[in-house]
């Protein structure tokens, strides 16, 4: 079947709400995608931050498959030593206490609002807030703490009491959060929003107010956390332990998982039957889960930092070199954005010519996610082929 025969399938299939790349891929590997037609491409999108340890990895395969050989699936009627297993490892290095297994970061975010809207209801306080330019997911909680009308418009109403506030800003922190406030959910960089880090002024403004106030810190971590910005959190770089984190993209080693692991005061917030999933923390993705923490334990998240910190000096290179067309280079470790002087589609359509494969992030930004085993080599690879380009447009 030929490669326009499917895209004329995927057009008449499905609701049109996914822009797909015009290749149709045959396998993968590592840090490679190869295509039906015998081509080969970088991947620095890894399944937008999801597969952390690469393509095929083979510990994933064995932990997966040792696990289905086991079973599948048996509800959470059951206890899951698979579960057990992942989340010693996230109250480890969360410094949290308490896990709720979900299939996917938005209905994690959607656990993390519930708990903090049941915790407000005990406390008297019912006002979350989240923050411009962020992005937490499209269910409908989600929704409610964002502001970008592509993801909202003509789908309210949203939920009551949840609002944006200005990101990296603090006077505005200072005068809206107070005693009535029950959560702030927030993401230390960006990702949808441009690849954008949170000030120190700006979290440090936060954390005494949180302090002073009382209200829930809710750090979104599914896309910064789990290594990707060289540290097991990105909140970690600022010196906070937060209230409750949400986890998943890397979290399932490229199977559908997430989390949120949450502190000990709030562990009787919620009893049997307040909240649940069916599918929530499937075995086989706990399992894939264990591996991922294993290997970051074991030397990756060095590993993230030199070769981020590599991918930068080059790319910060490249942005001296040619100043007309990149603005600014910003992120952590392996999540890196470009900003360019004008839209981010032609550069990433070019660079798929070259074999490349990135993200976009708003309309001028190439979000930069490669795998965190990316090697010195590749990102060599990625850099030369991204200055053919910027060459090309002069």
């Amino acid at each position: 079947m030929s490669a326009e025969s499917l895209f004329e399938q995927e057009r008449a299939y499905f609701l049109p709400v996914y822009r797909r790349l015009p290749i149709i891929l045959e396998r993968a590997q590592g840090c490679w995608l190869f295509d039906v037609e015998g081509r080969r491409y970088l991947d620095f999108l890894a399944g937008i931050a999801t597969l952390a340890l690469g393509h095929g990895h083979p510990r994933i395969l064995q932990a997966v498959i040792r696990q289905l050989q086991r079973y599948a699936h048996v509800s959470n009627f059951f206890v899951v030593p698979a579960q057990l297993e992942l989340a010693r490892w996230l109250r480890q290095v969360t410094g949290l206490q308490r896990v709720f297994f979900a299939n996917s970061g938005a209905e994690a975010v959607e656990a993390a609002l519930k708990l903090a809207r049941r915790w407000g209801w005990m406390h008297g306080r019912e006002q979350i807030w989240g923050f411009s330019g962020g992005f937490h997911g499209r269910t409908y909680g989600a929704l409610s703490l964002m502001d970008r009308p592509l993801y909202r418009e003509g789908m309210g109403p949203y939920l009551p009491k949840i609002g944006t506030l200005p990101y990296n800003d603090p006077e505005t922190l200072e005068r809206t959060l107070d005693e009535r406030t029950c959560a702030v959910v927030l993401e230390c960089i960006q990702g949808e929003g441009g690849v954008i880090e949170a000030s120190p002024e700006f979290l440090g403004t936060l954390e005494q107010l949180r302090r002073r106030y009382g209200f829930l810190l809710i750090v979104d971590e599914v896309q910064t956390g789990l290594g990707r910005t060289g540290a097991w959190l990105a909140v970690q770089h600022y010196g906070i332990v937060p209230d409750i984190v949400v986890l998943a993209k890397a979290l399932g080693g490229g199977l559908p998982l997430g989390a949120i692991v949450a502190g000990e005061h709030l562990a009787q917030v919620w009893s049997a039957g307040m909240h649940g999933s069916t599918f929530g923390g499937n075995p086989a993705a706990c399992a894939a889960g264990v591996v991922l923490m294993e290997e970051l334990a074991s030397g990756l998240l060095e590993h993230v930092r030199r070769v981020g910190h590599v991918l930068r000096s080059q790319l910060e290179e490249l942005a001296r070199r040619f100043p007309e067309r990149i603005r600014q280079v910003r992120g952590r470790g392996l999540m890196l954005g470009i900003e360019l002087d004008g839209a981010a589609e032609y550069l990433r359509d070019a660079l798929l010519g070259e074999g490349v494969v990135v993200g976009i992030s708003g309309q001028r930004v190439l979000r930069i996610l490669p795998p965190l085993i990316v090697s010195a080599e590749e990102v060599e690879f990625f850099c030369a082929a991204l200055e053919r380009v910027l060459q090309r447009m002069r």
